[in-house]
């Protein structure tokens, strides 16, 4: 399907909707903000409206000056909102006003966004080590895989309806497109998750490769003389080749959306997967150190990404103009 963008019925309050929504996203989105500059406006404003949304409940979630029950009441009286917003309710709430009307021009499904509300809650009911004798919440990869599907693939079946696609195997490539990013976000973040009482390896992969839960929950702080045992960098490296396999759907999923979309993806995809490279530099080390792609490497990445957009632009096939 190809985008439609429609005209906003009222401009100067959505348009300051937007601007709220860019501002959140330029604040807090880090490697998704880089594709987001590679857009045109319209699309750049309905994803940076996406991203915020998401920011938000996120953020309701992982609050942790809350109990798990008092955040999950929260998220709940949030979604209310929302629901209330969508289906035509007068708002204050920018980001309401801003997803609305995104989800209008790009015919995103609301059920796309409830997904995503249904991912984030996951980590409130998960068992976690403060529960007794459940540790880690995903037994298997498909388990695992279930959770990746509602907090990202979402996001990327969201995200090609706004870049625009007419092929169907978009969206299978987009869903498998969202595993390759999530997989990444969870071997960098594993000691921090950890930190937090939390471990998304699955159970039989942990086990498979003589890895405890206990081990991981109880590493020593970043920077003593702990190092990486033979066995986690042998489960890191299980994982970093299923996310590997997923980035060739990310590479099979850029000529399927619209031209003007495809530089945006790129650089979307250049930087998420430069950073499993980095953690497969590093030998699978996420323990001693945060690891991530440096900012000036994100710029050269950036643009050589408004370069391509430049140029499809500028050659711009005569049936389009």
């Amino acid at each position: 399907m190809t985008a439609q963008v429609q005209t906003p019925l009222n401009v100067a309050n959505l348009q300051d909707a937007y601007k709220i929504c860019r501002a959140i996203a330029k604040r807090e989105a880090k490697n998704f903000y880089y594709a987001f500059v590679a857009l045109p406006p319209a699309r750049r404003n309905a994803i940076c409206a996406v991203y915020a949304f998401m920011r938000k409940a996120d953020d309701l979630a992982d609050d942790e000056s809350f109990s798990r029950e008092d955040r999950r009441r929260q998220l709940d009286a949030w979604l209310e909102e929302w629901h209330a917003a969508r289906d035509g309710a007068a708002t204050s709430d920018a980001v309401f006003v801003a997803v609305r009307d995104a989800a209008a021009s790009f015919r995103i499904p609301f059920t796309l966004l409830d997904e995503l509300i249904a991912g984030v809650t996951m980590d409130l009911e998960a068992p976690t080590s403060d529960v007794p004798n459940t540790t880690a919440p995903y037994a298997t990869f498909d388990e695992l895989y279930r959770y990746c599907y509602l907090v990202a693939s979402v996001v990327g079946l969201v995200c090609i309806r706004i870049f625009g696609y007419s092929d169907p195997r978009a969206e299978l490539l987009a869903e498998e497109t969202g595993i390759a990013f999530q997989l990444t976000n969870i071997l960098r973040d594993v000691r921090e998750d950890a930190e937090r009482n939390r471990i998304y390896l699955p159970i039989d992969a942990l086990a498979h490769n003589d890895v405890s839960v206990d081990q991981l929950l109880h590493r020593p702080p970043a920077g003593t003389n702990m190092t990486i045992t033979a066995e986690e960098r042998q489960l890191l490296r299980a994982i970093a080749l299923r996310a590997e396999g997923y980035y060739q759907s990310a590479q099979e999923l850029l000529p399927l959306i619209d031209r003007e979309s495809r530089p945006a993806l790129w650089v979307l995809v250049t930087i998420y997967h430069q950073l499993l490279k980095r953690i497969e530099k590093a030998n699978y080390d996420v323990f001693s150190k945060r690891i991530s792609v440096p900012k000036f490497d994100k710029l050269a990445i950036l643009f050589v990404g408004l370069g391509k957009m430049a140029a499809m632009r500028l050659f711009k096939p005569l049936s389009s103009r």
